[in-house]
């Protein structure tokens, strides 16, 4: 039986998982290297709501490893990649504040394939989109004067093209 980790987020919330699904965090992985898994691992930069989200992604990646490792052929393993690649589309498919959460949770947690797939969400949202249209969706307030905002369109107009 797997050895059981206790994870507790900025506001108290305690999840008891196992330890391979709390070892995909470098960083919970680290802290329990140091100072061992007989008490709750502190996360205060990620509150509840967020934590559990991001255990939810390392559980259904946890069990999806052992499929893998149980697969007889490529197809099978194919099949499984294929399979967890949609979960993980549905899974993302969230709010801005939500993703906004959860990329700065696995960011803190480092957690590479769970910040790859918010950063490529986010960098698909912006694609094609225009700089004002990207500072609207994301509520960025436009600090340049336009002199400055000239400078930097000259500066860059390969990436205006």
């Amino acid at each position: 039986m797997a050895e059981k980790v206790t994870l507790k987020s900025s506001d108290g919330q305690e999840f008891q998982v196992d330890e391979e699904v709390a070892f995909q965090s470098i960083t919970v992985r680290n802290m329990i290297e140091d100072t061992g898994s007989e008490f709750a691992v502190p996360l205060p930069n990620v509150n509840g709501v967020t934590l559990s989200k991001v255990l939810e992604y390392c559980n259904k990646h946890s069990e999806h490893q052992k499929q893998l490792d149980k697969a007889l052929d490529d197809q099978a393993r194919r099949a499984l990649d294929k399979t967890v690649n949609q979960w993980d589309k549905d899974f993302i498919n969230v709010d801005q504040a939500v993703l906004y959460f959860v990329t700065l949770a696995a960011n803190y947690l480092n957690i590479k394939d769970l910040l790859q797939l918010c950063c490529q969400t986010v960098a698909d949202i912006i694609k094609g989109k225009t700089p004002e249209e990207i500072r609207a969706y994301f509520h960025i307030k436009n600090d340049f004067t336009p002199e400055e905002e000239e400078e930097v369109r000259r500066e860059n107009q390969w990436a205006f093209e």
